[in-house]
């Protein structure tokens, strides 16, 4: 029997099995990562969204605020 150390050599008790990684997963581009950037664009489109109802709503308060001052 084998006592393999290397980690190329999953003979033994080496490394064990590995998963063959893609290119882009060895350089942690994977599918994984594709998830983390939708969910970090959707983050930002609500984040967006909510900066401009604030805008909104402050730009409607200051224009009614100022209305019976003109008049």
């Amino acid at each position: 029997m084998t006592d393999s150390k290397n980690i190329n050599n999953p003979v033994g008790q080496g490394g064990g099995q590995r998963k063959r990684l893609s290119r882009a997963e060895r350089q942690n581009n994977g599918p994984h990562r594709n998830a983390d950037r939708q969910n970090a664009a959707d983050q930002k489109a609500e984040l967006v969204r909510k900066m401009r109802e604030k805008a909104g709503a402050a730009e409607g308060a200051e224009q009614a605020g100022d209305a019976p001052a003109q008049s």
